[in-house]
């Protein structure tokens, strides 16, 4: 029997109750903010004119939002993410902040198409199979700039390993790789970007380890 629900069953986003408290926490903003959610909201304010437009690619459950909007930074927000689950979360309780839920759509960068003005991903590429379809695709959309944090260095490392924080009887995989940061700005700049490389705030460019592997976050701020 031919199934269509592969991505799900197989996805480490949909199989961790944990996972799902935390973002429901973040979208009701009873958890800390993100470190990283704060310096990309910082990073973009000076570049965002009243009424554009941030896309933010791979936004979980949307908590992105509260760090524009507690910023005053006047953009109108949207996110999109490849769970069905946590896009619902945040459709349950952002409105209550002021997101209109239609913001937030279950939706595979790989599927995107159009244009908005400014895009934001973070903590997403380095967990997909390779960088190149994925960034292109955020690229094409990018009108004005591009703000990237992803597990960034001087050569690539691919990893495929078993996540052993999911929810009992869930034996998934999850790609964990560092992309070359040179091959990654040569990217965004074949699409008539000038990308720059920011510190991360939280590891000050330090190894940071999460699911027990290394991640090297890096930002880069790309603008036309």
């Amino acid at each position: 029997m031919i199934r269509d629900d592969g991505w799900a069953r197989h996805s480490v986003w949909e199989h961790s109750a944990a996972v799902r408290d935390l973002y429901a926490r973040r979208a009701r903003w009873e958890a800390e903010e993100m470190t990283c959610a704060a310096q990309a909201a910082e990073l973009l304010a000076p570049r965002v004119r009243p009424g554009e437009t941030v896309l933010d690619a791979g936004c979980g459950s949307g908590y992105l939002w509260h760090s524009l909007r507690l910023r005053g930074i006047p953009a109108e927000y949207h996110g999109i993410d490849a769970s069905k689950t946590l896009i619902g979360i945040g459709r349950q309780h952002l409105p209550a902040f002021g997101l209109p839920p239609e913001r937030l759509r279950a939706l595979r960068i790989e599927d995107l198409d159009g244009a908005v003005d400014h895009v934001v991903c973070m903590n997403v590429i380095s967990n997909l199979d390779n960088h190149h379809r994925p960034l292109e695709r955020l690229c094409e959309v990018a009108r004005r700039t591009l703000v990237l944090r992803e597990s960034l260095g001087a050569g690539s490392r691919y990893t495929y390993v078993v996540d052993e924080h999911l929810d009992d009887g869930a034996r998934l995989k999850v790609h964990v790789n560092r992309y070359d940061l040179g091959e990654v700005t040569d990217l965004i700049a074949s699409h008539g970007f000038t990308p720059r490389v920011v510190v991360d705030r939280r590891t000050g460019g330090e190894p940071e380890m999460v699911i027990g592997h290394p991640h090297w976050w890096t930002f880069v701020v790309a603008e036309r």
